[in-house]
């Protein structure tokens, strides 16, 4: 099993043991490739959820980049969700994971086809 396997099953585990979502695993597989060399680095691997200007690269470099959304203060709410759900006191927050979500969130897996 190759590196980026191993961290889609563990990102899949995160998904079921920590959100209650069970993941489409194509599209997990296609979000965390998107996510090119960051999921090997430990500290890019995560959000740091408690960094504002971390909350923003998410929301200008992957929401309305990426995924084609118009800024508004929704997308912070959504941003915010996300952690809620994946969990505040967890200090791990996967950053294919946290994509993920939102990707779900958004019904913007066509990104991904």
């Amino acid at each position: 099993m190759s590196k980026r396997e191993e961290l889609i099953v563990k990102y899949a585990s995160d998904l079921k043991e920590k959100c209650g979502v069970t993941p489409n695993m194509d599209l997990l597989t296609k979000v965390t490739i998107g996510c090119g060399p960051s999921i090997y680095n430990s500290d890019s691997s995560t959000v740091a959820a408690s960094q504002q200007s971390e909350l923003d690269t998410v929301k200008n470099n992957f929401l309305i980049k990426k995924l084609g959304l118009k800024d508004g203060p929704e997308l912070m709410e959504a941003i915010q969700a996300v952690l809620e759900k994946y969990g505040k006191s967890n200090k791990h927050k996967y950053r294919a994971v946290v994509y993920y979500l939102l990707t779900v969130h958004f019904k913007k897996e066509s990104v991904y086809k």
